[in-house]
């Protein structure tokens, strides 16, 4: 069963975790300390507009100003219109100092600020609103077929305002207009308060912040096939519990709040998983590994075979370990919510069928993601290119610190390399003009070798060059960093003897590494979270997509009791009591030229009849049936005469009427069970719906009737099989009257 489990119990990181059974398919970590400002809305002023961008910089209350790009921008804040001459130029329809009302598309990304949008968009639970983008609007890519035409029509009736446009999200299948509208009308309230707050306010001000991760997990993710939301901290409890009763009620009982004094996620073995998404290489369980690398351009993935031998040669190992791990990659994507271009490396395979298969799972497991990709094909370089969406900063970016010795490369400089290269550096600073001392504060390492290896050319470079070296060894100071200070003639230098200026700067560097860090407070949005001003209605219930087909499903609804089914125990029974009192050849003794035909079909109708007694899985029983051929009998005297004319192509009495004529060729269909199926079907399409799915055995014996019907000369293989399938032996009575 599919689980959402939500660890609030640290206030400095909350974490949503998504479970099948005990395997962890997705994964959301908010840590309190990073501020996440992607879908805020903010009220910004222009700072500068930049025509060689084509973009302009805004102040909307951050550290670094957003970007603009002309194509964000509405044509509401141009000030004035640039009609149909031609290219619009940012510098001419923009100018500095304009308040806009700007929505984070993009968060900030190491030197890069956040990327802006004048278009803004806000997800409700069925619908995402676009208050001031008319051309935008219709239903989510990831819906398809029958749903996508009903969801068509239903927003064709909602009432939206104009100038604005909405989008129907995926929860939004099987939902009524009622519910669509009653979103929709608190995504309108939404906006006016934001609206009415930007009126009255003066930039920079923020207006909106999105949900937090526990409101935009439960409103993102909470399907009919999530079983439970287990959630282990009394306050997220109440917080979830109140917004899944007001917003879909009907999933209020899923919400549980867990009491054991095991830790959730280890309840569930998951916390090892998660640790898999901090780590630079993940095992498979062939043996093999994916080694993830994230670089400024693109994120690269390496497979290994690494000690994997399940294959019996060399191909099939490859195969094998590819396809596990395509599977892991996607994955771990989601896991680590990495976007951008994303390169995989996978390992060479000869034959080009192989490669389709890595490629066709490789889109399989994208298929449950969330976020649009692209993939493309394995080049003959073996490199597979893709590119996944951002939803929101990626678990590195979130959670990892940049390493204060290598600076994110992975790699530091030796000890003698080090040296030798301060060495130079000192060397140069002494040849400037006017030097008097320069100091070295370097590691211990670096000084120990510098003093000892290098004394000789230490103390050349001061008699060349007239001044004092110093070489000061800092303990707390870490290869590859270093300090080279250069002091002149003019400045004012304090006598103090070496050891002590080392002191100095290891006490300097033990303040800074005790210094605390501080946690920026949060700003809090002038708009908060606003209250529905109806429940919800109650329209039909979400069901879980379910293994069968959609359409057994649908002809299902009113199914019959077990116990009227066809079953063997019936059918000997039935055999044993012997045949029904009313026979179908009787009722029909002057068809003469179809006698043969028409004896199996009775027989056949009978054994059906008595292997298949209360089970009414059509209009009328057999002895109805029976009766009526009874009744056309009677009749066929008094109109024989007039049965040719009365006979038309849309006349109802056609069945009736063409048993008389003997002379047509479809004379001896009047009495197969086809033309009964057409009256059924003319009379009562809609009691299929509440019809019981039928037996096999029913499948196939309305499949001989229709082949005998049909082509009446035809080869008797097709009855033998509906005569003979799963049905007990004929006793002497009927074969006799075959």
């Amino acid at each position: 069963m599919k689980r959402m489990l939500i660890n609030a119990t640290q206030p400095e990181e909350l974490r949503v975790a998504l479970v099948d059974g005990q395997r962890l398919y997705d994964l959301d970590i908010e840590n309190r300390s990073h501020e996440q400002k992607k879908a805020n809305i903010y009220k910004g002023k222009i700072a500068r507009v930049e025509p060689s961008l084509e973009a302009a910089f805004v102040d909307y209350g951050a550290e670094r100003h957003g970007f603009l790009p002309l194509k964000e921008i509405s044509r509401e804040y141009f000030t004035k219109s640039s009609g149909d001459q031609g290219r619009v130029r940012i510098q001419d329809v923009l100018k500095e100092g304009t308040e806009v009302i700007v929505q984070v598309d993009k968060e900030e990304r190491g030197n890069k600020g956040a990327a802006l949008t004048t278009f803004v968009s806000m997800a409700g639970r069925y619908l995402v609103l676009m208050p001031n983008n008319p051309r935008a609007g219709g239903i989510s890519r990831r819906i398809e077929g029958d749903e996508r035409n009903e969801l068509r029509e239903a927003l064709r009736e909602l009432d939206i305002p104009n100038g604005m446009g909405a989008i129907v999200r995926t929860a939004g299948i099987g939902r009524t207009t009622e519910e669509l509208q009653w979103d929709l009308d608190y995504l309108l309230q939404l906006w006016t308060t934001i609206k009415t707050e930007a009126d009255n306010s003066s930039a920079p001000h923020f207006l909106f912040q999105e949900s937090n991760v526990i409101i935009r997990a439960i409103r993102d993710y909470l399907r009919p096939d999530i079983g439970e939301v287990i959630i282990d901290s009394r306050e997220a409890y109440n917080l979830a519990s109140a917004f899944v009763q007001q917003v879909m009620p009907s999933f209020h009982s899923k919400v549980k709040f867990y009491q054991d004094s095991i830790p959730l996620f280890n309840r569930y073995q998951i916390e090892n998983q998660i640790e898999t998404a901090f780590m630079r290489e993940v095992k498979l369980p062939s043996g093999g590994s994916i080694v993830i690398d994230v670089t400024e351009a693109l994120v690269s993935i390496d497979i290994n075979s690494s000690r994997a031998t399940k294959g019996g040669d060399i191909e099939e190992t490859a195969t094998q370990t590819n396809l596990e791990a395509a599977e892991e990659i996607a994955r771990q994507l989601r896991l680590r919510d990495m976007g951008g271009l994303i390169v995989i490396d996978f390992i060479d395979m000869s034959a080009a069928k192989n490669q389709r298969d890595v490629e066709n799972l490789m889109r399989k497991a994208l298929e449950v993601d969330r976020a649009r990709v692209q993939v493309g094909r394995i080049s003959r370089f073996g490199l597979l290119e893709m590119s996944r969406q951002r939803l929101r900063p990626s678990l590195e970016e979130t959670i990892f610190k940049l390493c204060p010795r290598c600076s994110g490369q992975g790699t530091i400089r030796g000890t003698r390399s080090l040296a030798l290269s301060i060495l130079r550096l000192v060397e140069e600073e002494a040849q400037k003009e006017f030097s008097a001392e320069i100091r070295a504060i370097t590691p211990v390492e670096v000084a120990t070798f510098l003093l000892n290896e290098k004394r000789e050319e230490i103390s050349d470079i001061e008699k060349r060059n007239k001044l004092r070296v110093l070489i000061l060894p800092n303990p707390n100071m870490e290869t590859p960093h270093y300090e080279v200070q250069r002091f002149r003639q003019q400045d004012e230098m304090v006598s103090v003897t070496s050891y002590k200026l080392t002191e100095e700067f290891a006490a300097e560097q033990t303040i800074e590494a005790i210094a605390p860090e501080v946690i920026p407070q949060a700003p809090q949005p002038a708009v908060q979270h606003l209250h529905h001003s109806s429940p919800a209605p109650q329209g039909r219930p979400e069901v879980a997509p379910e293994a069968a087909p959609a359409k057994a499903a649908a002809t299902s609804t009113a199914v019959a009791p077990a116990a009227k089914q066809t079953g063997l125990l019936q059918k000997l029974i039935s055999w044993f009591k012997g045949p029904e009192p009313v026979k179908v050849e009787e009722a029909k003794p002057e068809t003469k030229p179809a006698a043969n035909r028409n004896s199996r079909d009775g027989q056949r109708n009978s054994n059906r009849g008595r292997s298949q007694s209360g089970n009414n899985r059509r209009s009328g029983s057999s002895s109805q049936r029976n009766n009526r051929g009874d009744r056309d009998t009677s009749e066929r005297s008094e109109r024989a005469d007039t049965s040719r004319a009365n006979v038309t192509k849309g006349d109802s009495n056609r069945v009736d009427t063409s048993r008389g004529d003997s002379t047509r060729p479809d004379s001896n269909r009047s009495e197969s069970p086809r033309d009964d199926k057409r009256q059924d079907q003319r009379s009562g399409r809609r009691r299929d719906q509440n019809r019981s799915p039928r037996p096999a055995q029913e499948q196939i014996e309305d499949q001989a009737d229709t082949a005998v019907t049909t082509a009446p000369g035809a080869n008797s293989d097709v009855e033998q099989a509906a005569v003979q399938a799963d049905r007990p032996p004929q006793r002497t009575s009927d074969k006799r009257r075959e």
